[in-house]
């Protein structure tokens, strides 16, 4: 018998070996067969096939699966989705919320303006009525803004403009609306003017008939309201005024207090006066009193500064 004489550190260790193979074994175990895989791939390819076809023997299974996998498939999407899309939603709402702020801001800046709309509308008929009105007498004018109406204490009616001497306005100027004759200065300070009605009772205006140039004395009624009335007596005291017709001024010498040819309003009805044996006429004024904004003072032609010239500013 042949005796290993070599050390024991480097004999072979059956033990070892034995070990290592056993290992080898067990990891083979865990795996299929090749040719169960084999199998198994051919199986699939088959069904894919066969799944292909019209009337598919599967389609029962998958009718099957899905009627018990759908309902919960749906239920763990309706319970996961609100947590997935979270982050969207607060993204959205952000921006949802500023999109409704700038559409509220937008919306307030168009109600501003459709409110404005019909002032800036107005505004812009009594420019053009009074470069008219500037072409129809012959004289410029020079633009002012109704501020205040005179307080009724002071028992007179009068408004206050926006203009003054620094303008060039002085007493005795005439002030005319877009549709006709509003009154006179009465007194100025560097940057107002005082206006004297012709609606006053204590106003006094030379008037003619329109359409045969008859004349007549314009007076007021001191009212402001809905029944603003003028009078007008003919100097020909024989004369019947008829219902419509148009009343002028007849203008003062020099253009002050009143130019000529400056509207005053219609005649509305007519009355006999039995004492004074004359015709009366009731004027209803051209101008609207109690709706006065833009006006303007009339001046000569010439006249530097902003003002307002037969047709152009």
């Amino acid at each position: 018998m042949a005796i290993d004489t070599r050390p024991p550190a480097s004999r072979p260790n059956p033990q070892v070996r034995r070990t290592g193979t056993s290992r080898d074994a067990d990891r083979d175990a865990g795996r299929p067969a090749r040719s169960l895989v084999v199998a198994l791939v051919l199986a699939s390819a088959a069904l894919m096939v066969v799944d292909k076809a019209d009337g598919s023997p599967v389609d029962p299974v998958r009718r099957v699966v899905g009627e018990v996998v759908g309902p919960v498939q749906a239920g763990v999407s309706t319970l996961v989705r609100p947590l997935v899309d979270l982050p969207d939603t607060l993204r959205t709402n952000g921006s949802l919320r500023d999109d409704l702020g700038r559409l509220e801001a937008e919306n307030a800046d168009l109600r501003s303006k459709l409110d404005k709309a019909g002032y800036d509308d107005q505004r812009l008929a009594d420019l053009q009525g009074l470069r008219a009105l500037s072409g129809d007498i012959g004289y410029a004018l020079v633009p002012a803004r109704v501020i205040a109406i005179g307080p009724a204490q002071s028992f007179s009616s009068t408004v206050t403009l926006d203009a003054g001497s620094d303008a060039g306005l002085h007493p005795d100027m005439t002030v005319v609306a877009a549709e006709g004759l509003v009154g006179r200065i009465t007194s100025v300070t560097a940057h107002t003017a005082t206006v004297l009605l012709i609606v006053d009772d204590s106003s006094r205006v030379g008037g003619r008939i329109g359409d045969n140039q008859e004349l007549g004395f314009v007076r007021g009624h001191g009212t402001l309201g809905t029944d603003d009335r003028l009078e007008m007596e003919l100097a020909d005291h024989n004369l019947v005024p008829k219902v419509g017709q148009s009343i002028l001024t007849w203008g003062s010498e020099g253009g002050s207090p009143y130019v000529a040819g400056v509207p005053i309003g219609t005649v509305g009805k007519v009355y006999e006066s039995l004492r004074e044996t004359s015709y009366r006429a009731v004027i209803t004024p051209a101008v609207d009193f109690t709706a006065l904004d833009l006006v303007g003072v009339v001046v000569p032609y010439g006249t530097k500064g902003r003002v307002i010239e037969g047709g152009a500013q």
